[in-house]
């Protein structure tokens, strides 16, 4: 199984950014992604950015994570 993460991205600088999560940030890449902005939110796998998200993906994403973990 894998997971990937919703980030908000905090800052860029070439084809990596900074992006943010719960107060958590870190470092990936964002090759795939053009026109992305800082604010933006986007899915995050294996430190690589694969997708752009709306705010409210990212928030229910997050949300779900969670549920999941609060489960365990």
């Amino acid at each position: 199984m894998c997971l990937a993460v919703p980030l908000k991205i905090l800052s860029i600088d070439g084809k990596t950014a900074v992006g943010e999560a719960s107060g958590l940030t870190q470092k990936i890449r964002v090759d795939f992604i053009p026109d992305l902005k800082v604010g933006d939110y986007v899915m995050v796998h294996t430190g690589f950015a694969i997708e752009k998200l709306t705010q409210q993906q990212a928030e229910e994403n997050l949300a779900c994570i969670e549920e999941a973990i609060h489960a365990l």
